[in-house]
């Protein structure tokens, strides 16, 4: 049996002519072996909150146990709506509840709601200003699904619709920070989510969620890497194991994408003459390395150096999610790698 270049033998299953992905190795979880975890910390956070405001609702376009919207479910059945597989119904149906006092939480994936529901978030709900919460899992390149299930671009299609407001959180604990302080904010959020078994990773940093705001997780003299999402994750990875190599990088964390965080930004990437790096789980084209990029040059900001590390500008493969964060250069090993060898050029 031949065995792709890209595939590691464990995650294949033997059959037939050629080697097949087996289910459990396409939806990994992003959390390593021994690192903490969290089960489903947006639909706990939801409970709980739902618990205090009877304003609150849940909607799913039939992918609730998915999107964590079951343990919502379980405890609120009589607040929760099950539209099928209809995200631009779901849209349109969150939108009417919300002109009429409730505040709805939906869940899809983020393809079928960048993709299959832009224009009704558009025009029912951004352009009207209603209060509707759209949370979305697998952003980025977290399943092995492929293309059709890979929301590789939905940052960038989302951060041109005014009145929007994005969220890339980065582990369970800011998820669970992040629900009440959504709830809090008067007008439409996107967020989007890791769901399942989520790693616990800001706790030791004293980290503390702030709906806007950007936040030094690490300071570092020789490069500063500006992440969001699963990619601070990596980023502190990464700058654990280059401090043992002597290279000193600092984190910056950017959770809310829109509004961006431009004084801490600039502030940062002011402080020292740095290479800056931005790490995300989104294409390269019109995410927050781009945001960045434009913050830098407006305001005259010159660091020593500017790279992304992000998805290509093309349709993904589909395989083993560990495999496939190698392949595409989001993983620990990668990251380090990178901000390595531009230091040494």
């Amino acid at each position: 049996m031949r065995r792709s270049k890209y595939v590691r033998p464990e995650y294949l299953a033997h059959g037939g002519d050629r080697p097949r992905l087996t289910t459990s190795a396409m939806i990994a979880s992003i959390a390593g072996a021994d690192q903490p975890t969290k089960p489903a910390p947006f639909g706990h956070a939801l409970v709980d909150l739902a618990s205090r405001d009877e304003r609150i609702v849940g909607l799913s376009a039939d992918l609730a146990k998915y999107t964590d919207l079951h343990v919502f479910k379980a405890a609120h059945p009589d607040r929760f709506y099950q539209m099928g597989m209809a995200e631009q119904l779901l849209m349109m149906s969150a939108a009417g509840m919300a002109r009429e006092g409730f505040q709805p939480w939906v869940t899809t994936y983020a393809v079928f709601a960048s993709r299959r529901a832009y224009d009704f978030i558009c025009l029912a709900i951004a352009e009207e200003m209603l209060d509707v919460k759209i949370v979305c899992a697998l952003p980025g390149l977290t399943t092995g699904y492929g293309p059709s299930h890979q929301a590789t671009e939905d940052i960038a299609m989302f951060r041109g619709m005014p009145n929007l407001t994005i969220v890339d959180p980065c582990d369970a604990s800011e998820i669970e920070q992040a629900v009440p302080a959504l709830s809090a904010h008067r007008g439409p959020v996107y967020m989007r989510l890791l769901r399942g078994n989520v790693p616990l990773v800001l706790d030791e940093y004293g980290y503390r969620f702030e709906l806007g705001k950007a936040k030094l997780i690490r300071a570092g003299r020789d490069t500063l890497i500006i992440s969001s999402g699963l990619m601070t994750m990596r980023a502190l990875e990464a700058a654990k194991q280059l401090q043992k190599e002597g290279v000193d990088a600092g984190v910056l964390h950017v959770p809310t994408i829109k509004p961006l965080d431009e004084e801490t930004i600039l502030a940062e990437c002011r402080k020292q003459n740095r290479l800056v790096v931005v790490a995300e789980n989104h294409t390269l084209i019109g995410g927050l390395g781009e945001a960045v990029a434009a913050t830098l040059m407006r305001s005259g900001v010159r660091p020593s150096g500017f790279r992304q590390i992000a998805l290509p500008d093309e349709f993904l493969e589909a395989g083993a999610l560990p495999t496939l964060h190698e392949r595409y250069g989001l993983s620990t090993s990668k990251v380090e790698a990178a901000v390595k060898a531009w230091l040494s050029e």
